[in-house]
């Protein structure tokens, strides 16, 4: 085959991959902080994909943290007890955070109404999902480009992150103040051979998440545990601004 003959062949198949799988194989991630980046593919949130969270609220304000910063609004659904104080401290721009703390029995319609007009949206499911109504919103995603945060499993999910190994600094035999909370992240995906795992500060002392000097390396899963460090206090359906 000639060279000509390989590039349009190359091509042919990346425009076929590119239709199935709904976006641009060379699009643009949205960012994430950098102790955050080397746990997921493409080293940020895909646009069109779905991650797979565990119930820890810190992590989660920390993946929304650099995408509000940039510009980009997200949304989060059936959270009631997600607070300004804690997302804001995280990095969040409160200006571009959407929220819906009941969404009720149709908190998959809801996110998938949220979805067609926000570029992130995370949600936390009161219930499972029919399979026919994940492979809808799997769709939709794909076709506006939109990244969806689930705090529990996920059908496909481009990585499932798990939070584990809790450390807690500043306290002394039985007394003194929380200053941060050392964590190890855990990443699995279809796309390695193995997990990856990192170290981090989830918060550290000045309430941000940042990178320990452990790098992140493959190991094997281990066992979710989260405690969160600040109180979280319940805001209404609007855009916080």
């Amino acid at each position: 085959m000639t060279s000509t003959g390989l590039t349009s062949t190359v091509a042919r198949l990346r425009a076929q991959v590119e239709r199935v799988q709904g976006r641009r194989l060379d699009a643009p991630v949205l960012p994430v902080h950098p102790a955050l980046a080397a746990l997921l593919p493409g080293g940020g949130l895909q646009p069109g994909a779905a991650y797979s969270l565990p119930r820890s609220t810190s992590l989660l304000l920390a993946l929304l943290a650099l995408p509000t910063q940039s510009g980009s609004w997200c949304g989060v659904v059936g959270m009631p007890r997600l607070g300004a104080e804690a997302a804001e401290a995280l990095g969040v721009d409160l200006s571009r955070l959407v929220l819906v703390p009941d969404p009720g029995a149709r908190w998959l319609a809801v996110t998938a109404t949220v979805a067609e007009v926000l570029p992130v949206v995370a949600v936390r499911p009161s219930g499972r999902a029919p399979d026919g109504e994940v492979a809808r919103l799997a769709a939709r995603l794909r076709d506006r480009g939109a990244v969806l945060l689930v705090q529990g499993p996920w059908p496909q999910a481009e990585a499932a992150l798990e939070v584990g190994e809790p450390v807690w600094e500043g306290v002394g035999r039985g007394h003194g103040y929380l200053a941060g909370r050392e964590v190890t992240l855990t990443a699995s995906s279809r796309r390695w051979p193995r997990p990856r795992r990192a170290r981090v500060m989830l918060p550290d002392a000045a309430g941000h998440v940042s990178a320990t000097p452990e790098q992140a390396r493959p190991v094997q899963p281990v066992r979710p545990v989260d405690v969160e460090t600040r109180s979280v206090y319940p805001l209404e359906a609007r855009a916080v601004g």
